[in-house]
């Protein structure tokens, strides 16, 4: 028998990560998958966190025409509603997720996913550390100057701590930020609403002070003046965009039916950061409010609002209001670590990156993902030393990238399908007007950040586009190494077809080879060859284990793990039919999940207590030409399963098949 972990180091990962989750939960997906208001807790709170220094960067922009921010204001209400609604398109049509990366993919071409992915991989990067990073700003602006020292260690350790609470799973990683955005949601709405009712005689004034500014600004600078003034503060303000397009990334998380749960959530996270930039920017004019050196514009904003307060309920709520900001901006993170480990795993399923980040633990959460991403804003954080002034101007520029190619696919879409979809042309004018408000952001993002440290971010971007076509190159000359393998197949189905299966069932007491199989193949074939060849007739049976791997490519619903056992089933029978049909007695033995060794292991056991006198066999591929980077790129499951055989006392012998 196997041996089992240790009792101590077992319940240390469950604290840690969770209890194993089972295919076999009759709720698996219920408990993984996030209805509407938790998707958006954990995939809208990276937009509505951007209200905390989005608005102030337009207001600022702005200088002492402060009034026109209200032109700023419409303009952004409008950019939000038109992502927004193209998002929701994109959420129609593609039901299964994959957002911009795959909208690229299939609708521009795949050259075009790759760098609307590696945009949005960087893009995610950059939302954990900027997240994670102005969310410690905030809550260290609280504390006295002394206490400054500790601000990096205490984001890294949020960056640590964000990322061991998504290896536990989807659900559990958003559920525990729930009462802190709605914390958020509330002290907001009951700020904007009392700004709106004790001054709504001011709004008036307001209007009338902006058509003043107008008149003095073109009169200053004219009307070419005017329009570069606004761009400049629209653009100033483009984080505030971030993050809409999480929800199609996302579609894979959500309950079903997927797709409606995606249109609420995009209307909920549309209408509540157009609100609050909104009522912020209306409110930041009401009261007048003006930067202070050492304050946010919202901290100068709750102070005003509650100077005439009691004393105690006027401190208590800027303080809860300041400490639940500041906490959102943290939770903001979380965007990157649901869409980030996503994307990357839709792109390595397409062989642009290694396949094990496809690859899922046993609580159904793409670890590897989550983990790079983790690493990878760690690393961010310690080079930028958590410097959100340098952080702001390395992001944004990534997603509006994606946010162009998702929007020129869809318009692409649209007008090829002007002779089937009689609604064709209000479609293309919402995707139409997207694409000229993204591109048109994209330009001026990436002319005013691009010699601040904007090149940065294009050239780790370019750099990630640069190592996937070199994987892909790699797959592909592999795939074309294994044709030359699957010769053997169609040869074997012939001599099958010629000579029909027996009812040859294996004798248990017969010396028996079992075989570890990964579908029906030349690998798994040549295996099987390999076994006579060494062994003669020695063996009598054959007995054939295969897994099937539950990935994030079909772990989206039952359906698709039944889909994938009858897929695992009918493979092993075709080996089976192989070997009866040459006069062996012949059996399988299969299982799907998403822990394949583990999963391997057990069909080891029972076929160990069945075949008393057998011997265990697996193929592993041999290139003529390995680097250590290409054997990265694959998982060497045979030797890898070798060691724990062993250590189950179990005959174990690894065939090497060469190719190249």
């Amino acid at each position: 028998m196997q041996p089992q972990p240790a009792t101590g180091s077992r319940s240390l990962k469950s604290i840690l990560f969770g209890r194993a989750r089972s295919l076999g939960d009759n709720d698996l997906f219920h408990k993984v998958s996030l209805i509407a208001v938790f998707a958006w807790v954990g995939l809208g709170a990276d937009g509505l966190s951007s209200s905390c220094y989005g608005p102030e960067e337009m207001f600022k922009a702005l200088g002492h025409n402060t009034h026109l921010s209200l032109f700023v204001a419409l303009a952004s209400v409008i950019t939000i509603v038109a992502i927004c609604a193209s998002y929701s398109q994109i959420i129609s049509l593609f039901p299964s997720g994959g957002g911009g990366y795959l909208v690229a993919s299939k609708l521009l071409s795949p050259a075009a996913g790759v760098v609307s992915g590696c945009a949005l991989l960087v893009d995610y990067v950059l939302t954990v550390t900027i997240s994670v990073a102005s969310g410690s700003d905030a809550l260290f602006s609280l504390f006295p100057d002394s206490a400054l020292v500790w601000k990096l260690p205490f984001a890294l350790a949020g960056v640590i701590g964000l990322t061991m609470i998504n290896l536990r799973g989807v659900k559990e990683s958003v559920m525990i930020w729930v009462p802190i955005f709605f914390i958020f949601v509330g002290t907001h709405a009951i700020a904007i609403l009392y700004a709106l009712v004790t001054h709504a005689s001011g709004l008036g004034g307001v209007a009338t002070a902006t058509s003043h500014e107008v008149h003095l600004v073109t009169g200053q600078v004219g009307w070419f003046g005017l329009l570069a003034l606004l761009l400049k503060a629209y653009s100033m303000g483009a984080g505030t965009y971030t993050g809409i397009e999480a929800v199609s990334n996302g579609l894979p998380i959500l309950r079903e039916p997927r797709v409606q749960t995606g249109r609420r959530t995009m209307v909920y996270m549309g209408s509540s950061l157009a609100i609050t930039v909104v009522g912020l920017l209306v409110a930041y004019l009401l009261y007048a409010s003006a930067p202070v050196e050492g304050k946010t514009l919202n901290a100068v904003l709750f102070a005003q609002m509650t100077a005439h307060w009691p004393a105690a309920l006027a401190t208590t709520f800027v303080l809860v209001t300041l400490i639940s900001e500041a906490a959102l901006l943290i939770i903001a993170a979380q965007t990157g670590f649901l869409d980030g480990p996503r994307v990357l795993a839709n792109m390595a399923l397409d062989r642009w990156f290694p396949t094990r980040f496809a690859n899922l633990s046993d609580r159904f959460v793409t670890q590897n993902g989550v983990l790079l991403m983790g690493v990878a804003a760690f690393v961010m954080m310690g080079v930028t030393r958590g410097s959100v002034d340098t952080l702001v101007v390395l992001y944004s520029i990534n997603v509006f990238i994606t946010f162009s190619l998702s929007q020129l696919g869809m318009v692409r879409h649209w007008w090829q399908e002007r002779n089937a979809d009689p609604a064709w042309v209000r479609k293309l004018a919402i995707n139409g007007f997207g694409l000229a408000l993204t591109f048109s952001i994209l330009v001026s993002l990436t002319i005013e950040k691009f010699f601040e440290g904007g090149w940065v971010t294009l050239l780790v971007t370019g750099v990630f586009v640069f190592a996937a076509f070199s994987i892909k190159r790699h797959y592909r000359g592999v795939s074309g190494q294994l044709g030359r393998l699957d010769a053997i197949v169609e040869a074997a189905e012939v001599r099958v077809t010629a000579h029909p299966a027996g009812p040859l069932e294996p004798d248990p007491k017969a010396r028996t080879a079992v075989i570890l199989v990964n579908g029906y193949n030349g690998l798994g074939l040549h295996t099987v060859l390999h076994v006579p060849r060494m062994f003669g007739d020695t063996f009598r049976n054959f007995v054939f284990i295969e897994v099937g791997a539950v990935d994030a490519g079909n772990f989206k619903g039952a359906d698709e793990i039944e889909a994938l056992r009858v897929h695992t089933h009918e493979e092993t029978d075709k080996y089976v039919a192989w070997a009866r049909s040459r006069g062996y007695g012949a059996t399988a033995l299969t299982a799907v999940g998403a822990d394949v060794m583990g999963e391997v292991m057990k069909l080891a056991e029972e076929a160990a207590e069945r075949f008393p006198n057998r011997v265990f066999f697996a193929g592993q591929l041999l290139f003529a030409r390995e680097t250590r980077l290409t054997r990265w790129l694959h998982n060497h499951t045979a030797l890898a399963l070798q060691r724990r055989f062993f250590l189950a006392n179990l005959p174990f012998v690894v065939l090497p098949i060469r190719v190249g």
